[in-house]
């Protein structure tokens, strides 16, 4: 079919007299001294068409009598290619009487309606749409070309999908995003390519060059990056706040000097404004590397280091000297962190508040303690799998963190009725409570739960020995409560 367009184009540059010899011959049909004025009006109009303005023949019905298998009839192949070539060359009058272009030209009319809407309008409908699907829109006309890729519509850029080469999208898209201010992209500020694992540090130097703006990046999954894109990254954009490397186990630290043993000294003048510090599955990350990250990045707020394995209390210790801000901090599956590194933690006193030591098992009660008696303000903790914790860590914690709102306590076997009687009778702000697998738990104690915890919206008691007249009362009294069990008589 490329191969019929091409020679069809080929006539119409020898002359338009050519292709009315060819309609004629085509057709009997003799236009009248009305029509062929109606013919020219309708001619002038369309040689003022641009290159960017749809064709007709596009718009035709699949199923319509001149269109069959995507190729024009013998009788209809010459008005639809005429039309398409109408957009540079004028067509000849006759082709313009046929009824198929005045209907495709009334179709045309009615899907131009989205055309009528100001350029403010469409900047907005765009603004909800992929970094993909607005490229897409880039391709449909020169109006739409123009307002794709309006600069306010380009904060974000969001790529995803194992299969796309992210190095050339990325160079492409900064490219194109510099054309106004050469080299520099001053509105990107937000890049997302999570789960795109051929992205290397070639594609994260292109971002650090082009985007000194940039204040977000997530890259999880993403194991093909190492420490010295990451170098790249926060020594040229000095206004990152937000980083996920999460599941990039090459990464093992991240500072303002290429080696990663070198600490934060007086010479060096500037600190990385990073507050937002996703580390998880970042396998080979040491107490040394996290000694680098906590001397560089002293304003840190939120940091997630789920199962950095070979964190122990000395790398701990060493993030509480210079970072004291934390207000979330989640060392879970960390297995080597015990009762004495939780003491370190507690350090942060009222400006914890969310802590997840979920399967860290040599935490017990001593741990629990230290972080109940500094840490006032705690409005969550996720201790599931410390085995070691009893009663007597939930007494301390529910006397102390009277504000708390969310507690995973599952797989503690050593917690019991007694615990949760000490929640219910000082945590009345709970909301979401975890018991999982707790073999201690009986139903008396989730009554007692439901009778003081009237906003309690999560339950999970999936196998806990409870029974179905313990799940109505808790029902029945929290009324927005989701109960997550597995008693097949509660329904």
């Amino acid at each position: 079919m490329g191969a019929n367009n091409g020679k069809q184009y080929g006539s119409e540059g020898k002359g338009s007299s050519s292709i009315s010899s060819d309609v004629s011959s085509s057709t009997d049909h003799t236009p009248t001294k009305a029509q062929r004025n109606a013919a020219t009006s309708e001619d002038s109009d369309l040689s003022m068409r641009t290159l960017s303005t749809p064709s007709p023949a596009l718009i035709f019905p699949p199923n319509s009598p001149g269109f069959q298998n995507g190729r024009g009839s013998s009788t209809s192949s010459s008005s639809v290619t005429g039309e398409t070539v109408a957009m540079v060359h004028s067509p000849p009058p006759t082709r313009l009487t046929h009824p198929l272009i005045r209907l495709a030209s009334k179709h045309q009319k009615e899907q131009a309606n989205i055309d009528r809407l100001p350029d403010h309008s469409m900047i907005q409908i765009f603004s909800f749409l992929p970094t993909n699907q607005l490229c897409r829109c880039a391709r449909v006309c020169r109006r739409w070309y123009n307002l794709a890729w309006d600069p306010r519509l380009w904060r974000t850029i969001c790529l995803t999908g194992e299969t796309i080469n992210v190095d050339r999208a990325l160079k492409v898209l900064t490219r194109r995003l510099c054309q106004d201010t050469p080299n520099v992209c001053l509105m990107l500020e937000t890049v997302i390519v999570s789960g795109c694992r051929r992205l290397t540090d070639r594609g994260l130097y292109t971002i650090a060059q082009c985007c000194p703006e940039l204040r977000r990046l997530e890259v999880s999954g993403c194991y093909n990056i190492s420490n010295e894109a990451v170098f790249d990254v926060v020594s040229l954009c000095p206004n990152l706040e937000h980083l996920d490397v999460s599941g990039c186990s090459k990464v093992t630290c991240i500072s303002l000097t290429r080696e990663a043993s070198i600490k934060l000294s007086p010479l060096h003048g500037k600190q990385i404004s990073i507050r937002y510090l996703d580390m998880t599955d970042c396998f080979v990350l040491e107490d040394e590397g996290l000694h680098t990250i906590a001397a560089h990045c002293t304003q840190l707020t939120h940091l997630y280091l789920r199962r950095c394995v070979r964190i122990t209390d000395e790398g701990l210790r060493y993030l509480m000297i210079y970072c004291t801000s934390i207000k979330e901090l989640s060392l879970s599956d960390c297995r080597f962190v015990s009762d004495f590194g939780i003491r370190e933690i507690a350090k942060l006193e009222s400006h914890l508040r969310y802590l997840s030591i979920a399967h860290c098992g040599r935490i017990t009660d001593v741990g629990i303690r230290y972080i109940a008696k500094y840490c006032s303000k705690l409005r969550y903790l996720n201790a599931r799998g410390c085995e070691g914790i009893t009663d007597h860590g939930v007494e301390y914690l529910a006397k102390n963190c009277t504000k708390l709102k969310s507690l995973d306590i599952g797989k503690c076997p050593l917690v019991s009725d007694t615990g949760l009687e000490f929640l219910a009778l000082n945590c009345f702000n709970l909301k979401r409570l975890s018991l999982k697998s707790c073999e201690s738990i009986t139903g008396h104690g989730l009554q007692i739960v439901a009778a003081n915890c009237f906003d309690l919206q999560m339950l999970n008691v999936q196998d806990c020995e409870v029974s179905v007249d313990a799940l109505r009362f808790v029902k029945r009294h929290c009324k927005r409560c989701i109960i997550e069990h597995t008693n097949p008589a509660f329904f």
